[in-house]
């Protein structure tokens, strides 16, 4: 399979939600195995990566919330988990021969590097993947502005956010089977529509700076990669201008 072409440097988002596989909390090692070796594909085309991963397989800090924790404790346990994640991402990935570095926004030195932007930059330039750990470093924002943020910092050309769904539909498509499958669409669109691809956060965020955000699933093996040579489905989600271009393609 040929190399992505219009992408030299990529931040991946991975929900916690998809190490659990089917065990319904934690870490399922085959899973984390499939991923990485995903990962690697794209890491053999010689694309630049940078991932996100979140911690809702081990804490979510909107539910402790809810259940009675204050929201500032429940999000600092919740970014502790993504280090989890981070660290056994990290593991599973250099078993697969990929060269890595956690940096992490809350400082432990014993387990990860701290967040260093111009660091993290020249890791990716020696062919190392960055795994960007503990979110943005505060409470309030989800994994998924830490992503858009970090993809922006670090200088990608695309926020490949990974899930369980081969794009964004105008509806849930186990639901509806009646759901609108969108191969491109834009920022304002997703905010107007609320249909929670993204938080508001990071989708304007990417607005902003003119970032591209590609969602695809991974729940078959080898999709990333089928995704960024555009043989797997996908949908885009860019401003204006480029939707308008992408239109009469």
């Amino acid at each position: 399979m040929g190399a992505p072409k219009n992408f030299s440097r990529i931040l991946i988002k991975l929900s916690g939600e998809m190490l659990m596989g089917d065990t319904g909390f934690g870490i399922d090692t085959k899973v984390l195995a499939r991923l990485s070796d995903d990962i690697k594909q794209v890491y053999d085309t010689g694309v630049q990566i940078g991932i996100v991963i979140g911690g809702g397989n081990i804490f979510r800090g909107v539910s402790g919330a809810a259940a009675g924790l204050d929201r500032s404790s429940a999000d600092y346990m919740g970014m502790l988990a993504t280090v989890m994640n981070a660290v056994a991402l990290q593991n599973a990935l250099e078993h697969a021969g990929v060269y890595t570095r956690v940096q992490s926004a809350i400082r432990m030195d014993a387990i990860a590097e701290p967040y260093i932007r111009r660091r993290a930059i020249r890791h990716m330039e020696k062919k190392r993947v960055v795994i960007f750990a503990a979110g943005t470093g505060n409470p309030f924002f989800t994994t998924d502005t830490a992503a858009a943020l970090r993809a922006v910092e670090i200088g990608c050309d695309l926020l490949l956010k990974a899930t369980k769904v081969d794009g964004i539909y105008s509806a849930d498509p186990k639901k509806d089977p009646n759901a609108q499958h969108f191969d491109h669409i834009t920022f304002t669109d997703v905010l107007i529509k609320n249909l929670n691809v993204m938080d508001a956060t990071a989708i304007s965020l990417c607005r902003d700076n003119d970032l591209p955000i590609m969602v695809t699933s991974i729940t078959e093996p080898g999709n990333i990669l089928r995704a960024l040579t555009g043989k797997a489905r996908h949908t885009m989600v860019t401003n204006e201008k480029e939707q308008e271009h992408a239109a009469n393609a």
